[in-house]
């Protein structure tokens, strides 16, 4: 997915079309661009310039004159020519500049604001309206403006003194700026419908076609790029939340400003400005809102953000006079450059800035991907509101249909709004061809299950996690395994692996069938045998899945294992809304690889049956969800999400020796700046009752080796472990615990080294039922508590990092270099 979604580099648009002139507004006298002025032809039609001061002016019959007008200055009209699209236009400052009109002590803007949050119940379509429905047409180009690239690499010759010479062209511009005047870099089209109904807004895609692929890629069309209600309280724009400019609150956090009266729909509608107070210190909303002047309802909307990106969010309405209200028609996102040096990552892609340049340092070289901006325009048509509407499936938020795929030219011809130009006609026969000359499909399905630790070889995908590995008390492990893949069944999976120790000689194995019986939930009912090791006190969600890692650093210093010999009947489904479960009911025989026994009414065990019923349960409210031909998956995850699970013995079930409950719950959030900044947030509690063996107990994920130098002890570090706890120092029969981790702006050395600077708290607490009932192995309880804080440097060198870590609080120990632990730490970019 990198080799598109890198494709969003980005610069500056400017659309050439058969009815659109563009232009750029400034100053007569100093030269700046005059952002948000008015641009009105004579036919009525009318737009504003951006931030940059530039524009783009559709119209549908011919025009002769257009007038521009910017508060503080004199309108100017502009004739408009035939043959000419861009015109700069310069505004002369009117001598008597006028202050901001007060009207009763009160800045007029701030009174319509007001105006506009008091009736926003009445205004917005998915309160007032009791359901509607509609279909749109949404187009997304990834391209650039040939004419915004330097024009002198058009020629191999310069001029000078009245004689020719060759100079040395730039071949990668040349061929770049070429390359984009035949075609786009990408495209992607879809028709939809939409539907709400009182409670919830469905889309249906209904046609779908991408350039380059057969089938698309699904979370390409789920891009979450901007909210679709004007009237929510926060406003969401490229995946980040912002607290809306007419929010009930929004007069604390942003500045208005009256600019001028327009007409739109034949209303007059006042044209506010808008920005955020708190600009200076992080990245804030600002924009235009054009408030009618009669409802104070919105009727267009123009939403920026100026900083690391340039984003803009535009949202288009049409009056309904017998629903006295405006309905949305349109909106369209655009993505241009930020001010910003340093590579980030955004949609999966490194996206480079060259804003904030080091005094120091020359500026980096532009190339031709500084000129590439990404596009996207949504129209709707065929607006119902007055029929009931009732909601298939109304699980997911997007659902797309089973012939939505390859659509007949017909079908686009019906519901494009305008018919492709030469250059979107050739984007597809030519990425279609590179496509399938280049294997683009197949490389990037089997990149994607290298990514998520498989190796797809025909019907069979092996498992990567389980050809190596190593532990103190297997040594190195070896192995094979793997899992059916699609073209072996859609209906049916076989599963297994087998392992072999070359410390404890021992053969470790796994076989396992599953049949899906539900397509839609996605319900698949399995069956599997397994006799294998687990680490002791760790607890395994049932309805996760666990992630590929390179290296796990706990497996390879850990060395209390218990053998399991485990079968297993489980349920896994979907159908609950944005929930992931599953049931399992389980017999499992454990004999502890160690030195233990149990005591239960002067009974011993050293190996001992447990027969249980588990429930799992992994509910992400905030996610959204899509319905695709080949299953449901997530495509926006969202924070925070939690995860429970219960656990209960059956007591008198296959020879079960104990009676127990267990309960266990995570809470986990993550949020992500625009400026590269990141948190995290995890929350772990869990508690058993009953009686239940210390290997199915607690011990908080320890890191930490039992050595006696500092130096010794140094391992890499875990992504969520106790690094300075020792390995089995505490065990718990209920506990909880919260983890706080914060990555700062990366740390600039010089060129090749650029360091990420992450803080990191721990703390645990803890407690044992019934210490006296677990014999062999020493332990101390966590009814103290646990704290531990440190810093990383991650990504020194090729992921490579270093972190120090500080045990404090009640169970400091004594000796001041126990309390301090130094790790690795490696961090891998797979550019997802």
């Amino acid at each position: 997915m990198k080799h598109f979604i890198v494709l969003f580099f980005l610069f500056t648009l400017s659309l050439q079309a058969q009815f659109q002139i563009n232009g750029i507004v400034k100053d007569a006298s100093t030269q700046k661009t005059l952002p948000f002025a008015s641009i009105v032809s004579d036919d009525g039609s009318n737009t504003i310039s951006d931030v940059d001061g530039k524009f783009s002016l559709l119209y549908k019959n011919k025009i002769t004159s257009i007038t521009v007008s910017y508060i503080g200055y004199l309108p100017k009209a502009i004739s408009i020519e035939s043959n000419k699209v861009f015109y700069k236009i310069t505004l002369v400052q009117k001598t008597n500049q006028l202050n901001e009109v007060l009207v009763s002590n009160e800045n007029p803007a701030l009174a319509i604001i007001k105006k506009v949050i008091e009736n926003k119940v009445q205004n917005n379509p998915q309160e007032k309206l009791k359901s509607f429905e509609f279909k749109s047409y949404n187009k997304l180009i990834v391209t650039a403006n040939p004419d915004s690239i330097n024009g002198s690499i058009d020629s191999v010759f310069v001029s000078y003194s009245d004689e020719t010479y060759l100079k040395k062209l730039d071949s990668t511009d040349y061929k770049f700026k070429q390359l984009i005047k035949k075609q786009h870099l990408f495209q992607t089209e879809k028709v939809s419908k939409y539907q709400y109904d009182g409670k919830r807004l469905k889309e249906t895609i209904l046609g779908t076609r991408m350039a380059g692929f057969k089938k698309p890629v699904y979370e390409i069309l789920t891009f979450n790029l901007q909210s679709y209600s004007i009237y929510d309280s926060k406003y969401e724009l490229f995946e980040t939340k912002y607290k809306s400019p007419i929010a009930n609150d929004a007069l604390n956090d942003y500045n208005f400003k009256l600019l001028d009266t327009i007409p739109i729909n034949g209303r007059n509608t006042y044209m506010v400005y808008f920005k955020n107070k708190k600009e200076r210190r992080a990245a804030g909303l600002e924009g235009i809102l054009y408030i009618d002047e009669i409802n104070y309802a919105v009727a267009k909307a123009i939403m920026r953000i100026k900083g690391i990106l340039d984003i803009t969010g535009i949202h288009e309405f049409q009056f309904i006079p017998e629903k006295y209200l405006w309905f949305p028609t349109a909106t369209k996102f655009k993505i241009v450059k930020g001010t910003n040096d340093d590579d980030i990552k955004i949609l999966g892609g490194t996206i480079q800035f060259d804003g904030d340049i080091k005094e120091d340092l020359t500026p980096r070289k532009r190339v031709e991907s500084d000129y590439i901006y990404l596009l996207s325009q949504t129209t709707n048509f065929d607006i119902q509101y007055t029929t009931p509407v009732v909601i298939k499936k109304p699980v997911v938020q997007v659902e797309i249909k089973e012939n939505a795929i390859n659509k007949p030219e017909s079908f686009w011809v019906e519901y494009r709004k305008d018919s492709l130009d030469s250059r979107s006609e050739k984007t597809y026969l030519s990425l279609d061809s590179i496509s399938i000359k280049k294997r683009i499909e197949s490389r990037l399905n089997f990149g994607r299950k290298i990514l998520t630790g498989y190796l797809p070889l025909k019907i069979w995908d092996f498992d990567l996690r389980k050809i190596i590995s190593y532990n103190n008390y297997e040594g190195l492990r070896l192995g094979i395994g793997g899992i059916t893949n699609d073209f072996f069944s859609k209906k049916y999976r076989l599963e297994g692996y087998s392992a072999y120790g070359l410390r404890d000689y021992k053969f470790k194995y796994n076989l396992g069938i599953g049949a899906r019986v539900d397509k839609f939930s996605n319900t698949w009912v399995g069956i599997s045998y397994t006799d294998d090791l687990r680490d002791i006190a760790s607890t395994d969600y049932v309805v996760e899945k666990k992630a590929f890692k390179i290296y796990d650093p706990r497996a390879i210093n850990f060395n209390t294992f218990y053998r399991y010999e485990h079968w297993r009947i489980a349920l896994e489904s979907k159908i609950i809304p944005k929930v992931e479960s599953v049931f399992a009911l389980a017999n499992t025989f454990v004999t502890p690889q160690f030195e233990y026994t149990y005591n239960l009414n002067g009974k011993s065990y050293t190996t001992y049956t447990m027969t249980t019923a588990t429930i799992s349960l992994k509910w992400s409210p905030y996610s959204d969800y899509m319905q695709t031909p080949t299953g449901r998956i997530e495509t926006e995850k969202r924070f925070p999400k939690f995860t429970l699970q219960m656990t209960q013995s059956l007591p008198d079930v296959l020879n079960n020796d104990f009676t127990y409950t267990k309960i266990d719950f995570k809470a986990d959030y993550q949020i992500k700046y625009l400026n590269g900044q990141r948190t995290f947030l995890l929350f772990e509690a869990g508690r058993a009752f009953g009686d239940v063996p210390l290997p199915q107990l607690y011990s908080n994920s320890p890191n930490n080796l039992n050595k006696e130098t500092i130096f010794k002890r140094i391992t890499f570090a875990g992504k969520n472990s106790f690094e300075t706890m020792y390995f089995n120092e505490f065990f718990s029969s209920e506990h909880m615990s919260f983890q706080f981790k914060h990555g700062f702006n990366r740390i600039y050395i010089f060129n090749k080294l650029k360091p990420s600077l992450d803080f990191v708290t721990r703390m645990a607490w803890g407690n044992m039922k019934n210490p006296e009932k677990h014999m062999g192995l020493p332990f101390k309880t966590l009814n103290k508590g646990f704290f531990e804080s440190g810093i990383e440097l991650n990504k020194i060198f090729n992921g490579l990092g270093l972190g120090g870590y500080y045990r404090y609080g009640p169970n400091h120990l004594s000796n001041f270099k126990d309390n301090i632990a130094v790790k690795l730490t490696f961090v891998l970019d797979l550019g997802i």
